[in-house]
């Protein structure tokens, strides 16, 4: 006789109790899954998630009374929670779900196609994968093209002098030319100088370019060994 496979277990949060029914509904119905837990707000569910170390896949809706999916998110992040979450969401923007994403969310759902896709994502999340609702799949590839350019960006920085990574740091205070030369005791056509090859290996242009790369790059320059 063989043996039965373990259903994925889910647990559902959302503080609407007609449409979390429906999900609940959904979910049992589908084979090899099944609804264990489920809360009104975002108290109650961190409290039971923390509290019930049986759950495979959490489905958070992101605005839920007291504690939002996202600090719930962080919360089991923060304990050392190796639940996968996936998060229920009538939010389209793209700063919504980039936010998500870099707290390690496993699925991003939207509500609108949730009765149809949930069981879908589910599976997917369970199954050591990411999910993210095909509506929102063109903020993947914005997402990944931002994450390439930046990443070819810092990997320059390598290249950078200690000198020049030292204007850099003065750029991002926004120092002028006269009081950077001040500070690093050098002449102000040097920083010039400094500036303009600072540009060319980071391949910048235009007159503001530096200052935004600084400012967006301060924490890196500031952790190059010498850059005080």
């Amino acid at each position: 006789m063989t043996q039965q496979a373990r259903p994925i277990r889910v647990f559902l949060a959302d503080d609407h109790p007609v449409f979390r029914l429906g999900l609940s509904q959904i979910v049992n119905m589908a084979p090899g899954l099944a609804v264990v837990g489920e809360a009104g707000d975002g108290v109650q569910a961190l409290q039971q998630l923390q509290e019930n170390d049986t759950v495979d896949v959490a489905v958070l809706d992101i605005d839920m009374p007291f504690r939002d999916g996202f600090e719930v998110l962080k919360a089991l992040r923060a304990s050392g929670s190796p639940l996968s979450v996936v998060f229920l969401t009538m939010h389209r923007d793209e700063h919504f779900l980039n936010r998500a994403l870099d707290l390690d969310v496993n699925g991003y759902l939207l509500k609108d196609s949730a009765l149809t896709e949930i069981v879908d994502c589910i599976r997917v999340v369970a199954g050591g994968q990411a999910y993210v609702s095909p509506l929102l799949s063109g903020y993947l590839i914005h997402r990944r093209r931002r994450e390439q350019a930046l990443q070819s960006r810092r990997s320059h920085l390598s290249s950078l002098s200690l000198v020049e990574l030292r204007v850099l740091k003065l750029v991002a205070e926004f120092r002028s030319n006269r009081q950077i030369a001040e500070v690093l005791g050098l002449s102000v056509r040097t920083i010039e100088h400094h500036r303009a090859r600072a540009c060319v290996k980071l391949d910048l242009d235009g007159h503001h370019a530096l200052l935004k790369f600084a400012q967006e790059h301060a924490a890196e320059i500031r952790g190059y060994d010498g850059v005080a």
